[in-house]
């Protein structure tokens, strides 16, 4: 009869050591967990303002080199194109953004059911890209702080302007 072992198998317990030993193996943050289940938890069972971050969609390559800015949480008003998924390729403007399912709902972007009643299409943020953004104050102060083309200093393009009148 084999013997018993622990849950740590061998290998998982020369890992363990090895994790010990030389600290390049282990992970960087350890205020995070690492565990799929307590990612997937920590996903599903996020607060609204955290939902809002992770419903973020890439910007379109035009609007990446304007602003410096790779992605940027979705909201309504916002103009999106579908890239993954039944709907790749349609365009149009965010009626609603559902964080309680993780989706976004999209003009024209519906289908019908059964009973013939028409219904929208959720779209899930990661599978849009933002083709125009629609701006307000805040938008655009959070657009400055994560310019990444900005130098150190926090100088602006029309400050940088400004400069040079006398």
């Amino acid at each position: 009869m084999p013997k018993q072992t622990s849950r740590m198998e061998t290998g998982d317990l020369i890992h363990h050591r090895a994790m010990r030993l030389n600290p390049c193996l282990m992970k960087y943050s350890t205020s995070v967990a690492s565990s799929r289940r307590k990612s997937r938890k920590a996903h599903f069972s996020a607060h609204s303002e955290a939902r809002r971050t992770l419903m973020s969609a890439n910007l379109s390559k035009e609007l990446q080199a304007r602003h410096g800015v790779r992605s940027m949480p979705i909201r309504k008003d916002d103009e999106v194109s579908i890239a993954r998924g039944m709907f790749k390729t349609r365009e149009g403007k965010v009626t609603a953004v559902y964080r309680k399912k993780f989706v976004v709902h999209v003009e024209r972007i519906t289908r019908e059911k059964a009973n013939g009643a028409t219904v929208q299409v959720g779209i899930p943020a990661s599978s849009l890209t933002i083709t125009k953004l629609k701006m307000d104050k805040d938008r655009k102060a959070a657009l400055e702080r994560k310019n990444r083309n900005s130098d150190k200093k926090g100088k602006t393009e029309e400050d940088a302007a400004m400069s040079n009148v006398d």
